[in-house]
């Protein structure tokens, strides 16, 4: 049986939280939540809340064993980027792009 959860719209650049996912990926949900804890990037404890998030969906359909659980999948998809400028020199202006990202957690038993 498999369980899910989503975050959207996180404030966090996608190519930053990749590198975060990619360390969880295939791993058992203790192994998961322990590698995330002691992660220095910003969006590990949002990946801890999100994972801990989707246990708890799994043990509401009523998974049998939730020690079993491990990460089937789990993607980082770019969002919206909000556009803002900055006054510069000489009349000028700069972009500053806020990039946002939507993260979806797949969790699945191990038989």
């Amino acid at each position: 049986m498999e369980a899910s959860a989503k975050l959207s719209s996180v404030r966090l650049s996608p190519r930053k939280t990749r590198l975060v996912v990619d360390l969880v990926r295939g791993k058992q949900i203790q192994d998961a939540l322990n590698i995330l804890r002691f992660s220095p990037q910003p969006s590990a404890k949002l990946i801890a809340k999100l994972l801990s998030s989707a246990v708890a969906n799994a043990e509401q359909k009523g998974t049998q064993d939730v020690d079993r659980l491990f990460v089937k999948a789990i993607s980082v998809d770019g969002g919206a980027v909000m556009k803002r400028f900055l006054p510069r020199a000489m009349g000028r202006a700069s972009k500053i792009r806020k990039p946002t990202s939507h993260i979806s957690v797949v969790l699945a038993e191990k038989k």
